[in-house]
């Protein structure tokens, strides 16, 4: 006897198995945000002038370099993993969706490639 509503066996329609992994990494996101956001806030109110030299100098710093660019790729990915389930919710027309998609994918990955080019061309101009 298989399992399942009796729905679902009338229709043959059975669970995707791909929602887990989707939560699973909307959680992973979300617990990588929590330091890196508390690191990035710690060290703007450490910093003694908001001034473009002394932000440029801290950004020019290896480390700091590194994990603004983990920042700005965690966030993006966060954000895109939440667009896309608003999307998948409330966009109910089949080719609207997937275009919804497409073009939140696209944008994300756009502005994740633009945040790391920026912190990396400020890193590495300032030194």
């Amino acid at each position: 006897m298989k399992g399942g509503t009796a729905l679902g066996r009338v229709l043959g329609h059975g669970s995707a198995k791909n929602g887990v992994g989707h939560w699973w990494m909307q959680r992973v996101t979300a617990v990588a945000l929590l330091p890196l956001t508390i690191w990035f806030l710690a060290s703007l109110l450490a910093l003694h002038g908001f001034d473009h030299a002394s932000v440029a100098a801290w950004i020019a710093g290896p480390w700091h370099a590194v994990l603004l660019c983990l920042l700005v790729m965690t966030l993006c990915s966060h954000s895109s993993l939440g667009v896309q389930v608003v999307i998948e919710d409330y966009v109910h027309g089949h080719g609207l969706k997937i275009a919804s998609l497409l073009l939140s994918n696209f944008a994300h990955v756009l502005v994740a490639a633009a945040g790391v080019f920026a912190v990396l061309k400020v890193a590495f101009v300032a030194n």
